[in-house]
């Protein structure tokens, strides 16, 4: 299913946000199941599906990462499910670096400044990222699809380090 279409959105990385909610609340009062109490069994269990796939679809397009892989899954590249591993050596090393760095923050003299940083040089680099997702998202060739993917699978990442940054900022500063 195009989720996009399903909100009437052009396929984009970028969506308005405040337009996906509206178009949100108007698909679920349509097709609500309280609106449906009085129909038959099959328009119920109907009712029902059309609104968890409303739901489905709504968490998808409002997650930017999640929304990058509905548009590969729509160019014909499959995300979900996978154990792809990245062969960026660069990408690795630095990797690395950030556990280090998250490790050694508990023997911080300054852990609010250390954390700071490494919130600034998280942010930075996952706008890198999400530039380049930009640009190969719009391309039309395959191999820049699984570019794409790539770069989606390093946000991943970056999002998984900056929940653990988040536990260990309420761990130390708590």
């Amino acid at each position: 299913m195009n989720y996009f279409e399903l909100f009437s959105l052009s396929p984009s990385y970028d969506v308005d946000i405040t337009l996906l909610a509206e178009r949100y609340r108007d698909l679920q009062r349509a097709v609500h199941p309280d609106k449906f109490a009085n129909a038959s069994e099959q328009d119920k269990r109907l009712s029902v599906q059309r609104t968890a796939q409303i739901n489905d679809a709504f968490q998808t397009l409002k997650n930017p990462i999640q929304r990058a892989e509905h548009l590969l899954f729509l160019k014909g590249v499959e995300l979900s499910h996978e154990s792809t591993t990245l062969k960026d050596t660069p990408f690795l090393m630095q990797q690395m670096q950030w556990r280090e760095s998250l490790e050694e923050l508990s023997d911080s003299d300054d852990p609010d400044l250390d954390i700071a940083a490494l919130y600034d040089s998280f942010e930075s680099f996952a706008k890198s990222i999400t530039a380049t997702l930009k640009v190969l998202l719009l391309s039309e060739v395959a191999d820049d699809h699984l570019l794409a993917a790539d770069q989606i699978r390093k946000l991943k990442f970056m999002a998984k380090l900056q929940d653990e940054l988040a536990r260990i900022e309420d761990t130390l500063l708590d």
